[in-house]
């Protein structure tokens, strides 16, 4: 189980990593993270659901919050929310440099 001062701390630093400013405060129910005027929020949620996120769009579209089953896929969910762009795939394995060695 991850506490809610856990989350707040990765969720600080995946803003560092991805480059976007914001900040996190602790509310009853979950946590709330402002950026640029906006507020997405991130609360537990009812199994299987681990965490449900709600953006703004989906605020102004009258929608409630997307529910998410793991950690991965909340930071997917807020990285795609923040319109940042995916990082370069990971690659593991011998490249054509290490050949011959």
């Amino acid at each position: 189980m991850t506490s809610q001062a856990e989350l707040a701390n990765l969720l600080a630093d995946c803003l560092v990593l991805w480059g976007v400013a914001g900040h996190f405060t602790a509310e009853h129910d979950g946590l709330r993270l402002e950026h640029r005027g906006d507020a997405y929020t991130i609360a537990p949620g009812p199994a299987p659901a681990r965490w449900l996120l709600q953006t703004p769009a989906r605020s102004a579209a009258g929608r409630g919050p997307r529910a998410v089953p793991s950690i991965v896929a909340l930071l997917t969910a807020l990285r795609a929310a923040l319109g940042v762009p995916p990082g370069a795939p990971m690659r593991v394995g011998a490249g054509a440099g290490m050949l011959g060695r």
